[in-house]
């Protein structure tokens, strides 16, 4: 059953378009990936989407609720998880989840009970006397996630969630959100991690230029991925300069050159290596290493927003869209 729909949604700022006539649906209990280079218009559509923008145009209903003529209504029915946090430096994880609560009317019997309750489910009922401030950024995120949980939403926005925490919070929040949304929260991630969208998600949306360029379940993505053929060759130096020369020597391949002395060339066709081992040979580059390799999310990802792996690299690294 479909909970969120998004139709023909723009908005524009004067004469600059970010978010470019988009269309999606949610289905209830999925988790849905939202993915993007910088700049893609995610953070603009994310902010109609949770009412904290207005549209210029379009229409987002959830479960019947016009979210653009009723914007409190429709955030009754949300959480919000940013991706800075925005709780209490001086409260405690109980009173932060208790403060939340309460802009959403609950009585106070009943938050206090659904905080505490949230402390435990979520590996804070030990902590949650200590101030915010004193918690671990991992501690951190998962509070927010809890407050983001507070009022039982019918779906939940996280934005970037795993961003700038060790790897081993990142694997506990990574958890914690598939225990969520198999007890039956709906999700929508954004996330720069390729490899986390490909773990948790059962479908995504790639946005580029303000515009949806594709959307399918991770099944589907990657049996598109895996109709390419690539090959990598691992070479002794770095042949940048004779990018041109090797695709004017081999059209019908697309051949990128990688920063680490490599060459991968994709075709749709197998792809046979001697005549690029003659090539090399003739240009005097030692090959060190020729591979298959199998096409991943993040193969798919490139193609369909035409950024490169090294630029994707440092957005992670960047964390910011």
């Amino acid at each position: 059953m479909t909970i969120l729909e998004v139709k023909k949604l723009t908005k524009s700022y004067g004469k600059f378009t970010a978010v470019d006539s988009v269309d999606f649906t949610i289905e209830q209990g999925e988790i849905f990936g939202f993915l993007g280079p910088n700049g893609a218009g995610k953070t603009s559509t994310i902010n109609m989407l949770t009412g904290l923008s207005r549209p210029t145009s379009g229409a987002i209903t959830l479960s019947g609720v016009d979210c653009v003529k009723n914007i409190k209504q429709a955030q009754r029915r949300i959480g919000i998880v940013p991706d800075e946090s925005n709780l209490y430096e001086e409260m405690n994880g109980f009173e932060n989840l208790s403060f939340c609560a309460s802009l959403y009317g609950m009585a106070k019997a009943k938050r206090e009970r659904r905080a505490g309750e949230l402390l435990e489910e979520f590996g804070l009922d030990g902590t949650g006397k200590k101030p915010f401030k004193a918690y671990s950024k991992g501690m951190k995120r998962k509070l927010t996630i809890a407050a983001g949980m507070i009022h039982d939403p019918e779906i939940l926005f996280l934005d970037e969630p795993t961003t700038g925490i060790d790897v081993e919070n990142a694997r506990q929040i990574r958890k914690l959100i598939s225990t969520l949304n198999a007890n039956g929260t709906t999700i929508f991630l954004t996330t720069h991690y390729i490899e986390e969208a490909e773990r948790l998600c059962h479908r995504i949306g790639f946005i580029v230029g303000g515009k949806i360029v594709k959307i399918g379940t991770i099944a589907e993505l990657m049996s598109e991925a895996q109709r390419e053929n690539i090959v990598q060759f691992a070479l002794e130096n770095e042949v940048s300069s004779l990018k041109e020369t090797l695709s004017n020597e081999f059209p019908g391949f697309t051949i990128d050159v990688l920063d680490n002395a490599g060459v991968k060339i994709h075709s749709p066709e197998t792809v046979n290596l001697m005549p690029f081992m003659k090539f090399f040979d003739q240009h005097r580059i030692t090959v060190h290493e020729a591979k298959i390799i199998r096409p991943s999310l993040e193969e798919v990802f490139v193609k369909v927003t035409g950024i490169g792996m090294d630029k994707l690299k440092k957005e992670k690294e960047g964390g910011k869209r």
